[in-house]
């Protein structure tokens, strides 16, 4: 991830502009084992559903009603058909983890039915750390951990192909892992060691795609590599497991470059492969589907591609696209579907065939789309797509009218053929930038988010009603923020194509946008400040590319801008939520802060020598006081100062602190309830304070951990206890006293 850049989702390419994307969390030594949680919390997901990218769906081929799915950056989920939700299964995983959420693959065992493997891992750079493989016996209950000497990419191009984990089909202690840069890897003890296995023919890069795909067609294995010019082989087979050949007659040419799905039909003995001109989901312009002959007439390839990359759309458009995920019909020979990917022009659809590939029917054009469940899927539109980047595809092998298909956003399934809905109940992907619990109104809490933009939750248990903010809708929010005094007012900064500021009078049920914008707006929206009475904004402006730009003032709600030259380039604008005239800013390039009394007109100096050079810096300012200021400064601990940043003391009851947020008071208190993500003793998990930070007592638990946590927290001004957290890629997660 990027600390500001173009969002690893491009969600509707063609409507509301995506950028900006989640931060790359840097972290100090390993942290120890957890200490135990006091006092006990129930903790809940707030209900959006889905809005990230679904990277693979696997129906169990033995036991009716067991799917897996997995995500980029969210970890993997079991479908409970009996509550017909999605169970998050790597909960568990913590902050020093945080690697380990986005899901490279996935395999189950068709002989052993409790049997589920998933191999960990997000990025593969230098400062990501390596993969992992975890293994479990009771369907992601509880796992087994093998770590591994190699990095894996689940948030990746080519993170949509697959599976690159396979369980042998001959021997269910023999596991097969692809890789992108170290080869194939081999584990004959169920998972539990790993070395590379001998005679493969692929040779890993540090640059490459490596292996794409493993599926196993009776007892012979195929390896789909991704490294191919388009002329050399890229389909790969083993018999015994030891010898491996070129598969013969393999197509070539830009068309069928990559190998990105295959699904076996066992009654027919043929092999469907989807191809594409690079592994995507982004960029692909060209692909093709063909099938094997492994039975009878072994050997022969036919190219059953439903409709050929590269025509000319209705209005003049390219046609261009590759092809995604392909699922056989375990029930009925000859019967698959497969999807398009990166379909911009005429849009992608889910192909379904009869008769082996010879005739194809587009779904999409029968489809009826319910997305009343999740009504941010319309994007600010009229109505939703079909989807993009559709790369995940199943068909259920109990149930040859149920499909399942994955997109940018969320999970569709239908039982008819023809109705579809997202199935997607459980699954929350979202990566969480602002988060606001409002002193009054119907909602508890007002999100910004990445890719979906900015939700008001009126409710905690369903989708917001509203769907995404819109009158603009943004791709992702950038500055959310409120006026202290005058809570109906409030304002909002992200990446769009028509605006990206608004502000609303109602407290984010409806929005209007600034009259005018700074010309930074458009490519360097960065976060936003209002008084506490609501009469001044001021607006920074941050590039994706880090590039910080001075801030700029309105006092007119966003119909006139004026720079302020004395505001640290590219700092956070923080109000002061009791004196209108106050607002402060932490410049994290030279560790001090500067104050404005005069309603942000002018800001001087004021403590200097504070810890510097991290953009995560976080400075919050305590409710219903007049310069009372905490800074987090990460593993340099945790500053607080009453003088409005004029001096900072250091808070001597914790040694790291991330990000902190306030909430209603204990009983008996005078000092709002203070959460943390950060660290007293060993391990950095989520604290609370009821006594202005002299104590501490940690809230969440080691089955709930969510990875990275640390962009932001807020508590509920209106309910002790409550306790809102964002995510990097699990949504939006609240725990409440029991």
């Amino acid at each position: 991830m990027l600390t500001s850049g173009p969002s690893r989702r491009a969600v509707l390419a063609a409507t509301a502009a995506t950028a900006a994307v989640t931060a790359v969390p840097s972290f100090p030594a390993v942290a120890a084992a957890a200490d135990s949680p006091s006092p006990s919390y129930r903790w809940r997901q707030v209900v959006i559903g889905g809005t990230g990218f679904v990277s693979g769906v696997l129906f169990h081929p033995s036991v009716r009603g067991l799917a897996y799915a997995r995500t980029d950056i969210g970890g993997a989920y079991r479908w409970d058909d009996r509550s017909a939700r999605w169970i998050p299964l790597n909960d568990d995983l913590g902050w020093d983890d945080w690697n380990l959420l986005g899901v490279e693959a996935m395999a189950v065992d068709p002989a052993h039915p409790d049997r589920v493997y998933l191999a960990l891992g997000t990025y593969t750079q230098s400062w990501a750390g390596n993969g992992a493989v975890l293994r479990s016996e009771d369907r992601g209950a509880t796992w087994a951990r093998t770590d591994l000497t190699v990095k894996l990419g689940g948030n990746e191009d080519g993170r949509g192909t697959g599976e690159r984990l396979l369980v042998d089909p001959r021997d269910s202690d023999t596991l097969w892992l692809g890789t992108r840069h170290d080869g194939l890897l081999k584990s004959t003890d169920r998972g539990a060691t790993w070395s590379t296995a001998s005679g493969f023919p692929g040779t890993p890069s540090a640059g490459g795609q490596g292996v794409t795909l493993l599926v196993a067609a009776g007892r012979t294995l195929y390896a789909g590599w991704g490294d191919s010019d388009g002329t050399t082989p890229n389909l790969f087979r083993t018999a015994d497991g030891t010898t491996w050949e070129a598969v013969p007659g393999q197509p070539s040419g830009t068309a069928a470059k990559v190998p990105i799905r295959a699904s076996y039909d066992c009654h027919t003995r043929e092999l469907y492969v989807t191809y594409a001109d690079v592994p995507g989901p982004n960029g692909q312009s060209d692909g093709s589907v063909h099938k094997l002959a492994t039975g009878k007439g072994s050997g022969t390839w036919t190219d059953v591609t439903p409709v050929k990359p590269g025509g000319t759309t209705s209005d003049g458009s390219s046609d261009t696209f590759g092809y995604g995920g392909v699922s056989v019909d375990a029930r009925r020979p000859g019967t698959l579907v497969v999807s398009t990917n990166d379909r911009w022009a005429a849009g992608d659809t889910v192909y379904r065939s009869t008769n082996g590939g010879r005739t194809w029917t587009s779904l999409k054009d029968s489809a009826v789309l319910d997305v009343s469940e999740t009504p941010f899927l319309t994007f600010g539109a009229d109505r939703p797509k079909f989807g993009w980047w559709i790369q995940a595809l199943a068909l259920d092998p109990y149930d040859s009218k149920h499909i399942v298909y994955g997109t940018g956003a969320t999970l569709y399934g239908t039982r008819d053929l023809k109705h579809w809905a997202p199935q997607i109940r459980g699954l929350e992907e979202t990566s969480v930038r602002h988060l606001i619990s409002p002193p009054t109104g119907q909602a508890h809490l007002l999100s910004g988010l990445g890719d979906v933009g900015v939700m008001y939750h009126e409710r905690l248990t369903a989708s917001p009603s509203r769907g995404m903010a819109s009158n603009p809708a943004f791709g992702s929010a950038t500055g959310l923020a409120q006026a202290a005094a005058k809570p109906s007012y409030v304002v909002r900064t992200g990446f769009g194509d028509h605006g990206n500021g608004a502000f609303s009078n109602d407290g984010g049920r409806t929005w209007a946008p600034f009259a005018t914008q700074p010309a930074l707006a458009k490519d360097a929206p960065g976060p936003i400040a209002v008084n506490t009475d609501g009469g001044v904004l001021l607006w920074t402006f941050v590039h994706w590319d880090g590039t910080k730009y001075p801030a700029q003032r309105s006092t007119d709600n966003g119909a006139g801008w004026s720079e302020v030259p004395t505001f640290p380039k590219g700092a956070t604008p923080v109000a002061d939520p009791a004196d209108p005239r106050r607002f402060y800013a932490y410049d994290t390039d030279t560790g001090t802060l500067y104050a404005s009394t005069d309603g942000g007109l002018s800001f001087t100096a004021g403590a200097t020598g504070l810890p510097s050079g991290d953009t995560q810096f976080e400075l919050v300012a305590a409710p219903g006081r007049v310069g009372d200021l905490w800074l987090s400064v990460k593993w340099n601990g945790l500053y607080r100062s009453t003088d409005g940043g004029a001096t900072f003391t250091k808070v001597t009851s914790c040694w790291a602190s991330y990000t902190l947020g306030f909430g209603k008071a204990a009983e008996g208190a005078d000092y709002p309830a203070l959460y943390l993500v950060g660290s007293t003793e060993s391990i950095t998990a989520v604290y609370r304070s009821d006594d202005e930070a002299r104590t501490w007592v940690r809230i969440n638990d080691d089955r709930h951990q969510w990875g990275w946590i640390g962009e932001t927290i807020s508590g509920d001004p209106r309910v002790y206890g409550r306790v809102y957290i964002a995510t990097n890629g699990r949504g939006i997660q609240y725990g409440d006293v029991v």
